[in-house]
């Protein structure tokens, strides 16, 4: 390594320090209540900077392209954890909407609803019309195949999809894969990929370049964060053995409510934050689930999540933004991101 290279390692560690992330943090998992983390993979180094904190001059508009993942909208949800969870999705929408230079496509990544009714497909239909993004990719919950194993939510969201779900797509350059680790989940149990969808990925990625980027997404976090709350994929590893050639890879998800955040080699993981209610942090509660916190300090919890993609630097940049305009703290830690 020469000295140039070695010294913009250090560099960009020290750029970690001083935003308050562990030199190693993004190699164990950050835990995040409702703060926004900005950070960018060049050259297979992370660099990070708060979400307060000023964004760089060529930030903007300089990307190629831009979309959004929102997650775990969870429509039909009345409990005092959140009694209006169609008004914090629709919060989601007006602060995407008022994003200066609107995102190319969104991505949800599951349980768009609470018990896969009509009439909440329905309602969160009615909502995602207003977005400006008219572009978006689905992939299920275990709430969106609760009644009738999923058949609501292909209908309307998974025409084109191969088995229960899962699909690719391409978009300049970036290759895109929604999977589906939700199918015949059991209660509290770990989701699954399983043998047929296992060997379609393989296929799905056989041919590509290895500079080809690659996005997975999925509901249920690719890597394990918390087992005892199945809070994690049984055959995730499998899977991840397929795009350890390629030279940067994210991987997206949802389901836990919180942003986790960590680096392995190439593959860059991330969870997001719901628009409907937050959950406790790994192991500091007798079970996962809906956490009520004060009203007004609700929408801190809540938020989504802006991506920018520079093929010029082969980066992801990504922006966890709370859906409450007022900042808020780092919080706990964590156990070790079509429209069709």
């Amino acid at each position: 390594m020469t000295d140039k290279n070695k010294d913009l390692i250090d560099q960009k560690l020290q750029e970690l320090n001083d935003d308050g992330v562990d030199r190693r943090g993004f190699l164990k998992c950050m835990a995040w209540a409702g703060t926004g983390l900005v950070w960018t993979m060049s050259g297979g180094i992370p660099s990070s900077r708060a979400f307060a904190k000023t964004a760089p001059r060529s930030g903007g508009n300089g990307g190629d392209f831009t979309f959004v993942q929102i997650s775990d909208s969870h429509i039909g949800f009345n409990k005092p954890a959140n009694p209006d969870v169609t008004a914090t999705l629709q919060t989601a929408i007006n602060k995407i909407n008022a994003m200066p230079h609107k995102p190319d496509f969104i991505i949800h990544t599951g349980d768009l609803s609470q018990l896969s009714k009509p009439s909440e497909f329905d309602t969160l239909d009615q909502v995602l019309k207003g977005a400006s993004a008219k572009q978006i990719y689905f992939v299920p919950g275990e709430h969106d195949m609760l009644t009738d194993n999923g058949e609501q939510f292909l209908q309307r969201y998974g025409k084109g999809t191969k088995g229960t779900g899962w699909y690719s797509f391409d978009q300049k350059g970036v290759h895109f894969v929604g999977l589906v680790n939700v199918a015949n989940l059991k209660a509290g149990g770990m989701g699954s990929l399983g043998h047929e969808q296992m060997e379609w990925l393989e296929d799905d990625l056989k041919g590509r370049s290895a500079s080809t980027p690659i996005v997975l997404f999925a509901h249920i976090p690719l890597w394990t964060i918390y087992p005892d709350w199945g809070w994690g994929t049984d055959d995730s590893e499998q899977a991840l053995s397929y795009v350890k050639r390629f030279g940067s890879v994210t991987v997206l998800n949802g389901h836990i409510h919180q942003i986790m955040q960590k680096v392995e080699g190439k593959v860059s993981f991330h969870t997001a934050m719901s628009t409907a209610f937050p959950q406790p942090a790994p192991g500091t509660a007798p079970s996962a689930g809906p956490m009520k916190v004060p009203a007004d300090q609700l929408q801190r919890v809540l938020g989504i999540t802006d991506v920018n993609y520079l093929v010029s630097g082969r980066s992801l940049a990504i922006v966890d933004s709370p859906l409450g305009d007022s900042g808020s703290t780092a919080s706990g830690n964590g156990g070790g991101s079509g429209g069709r």
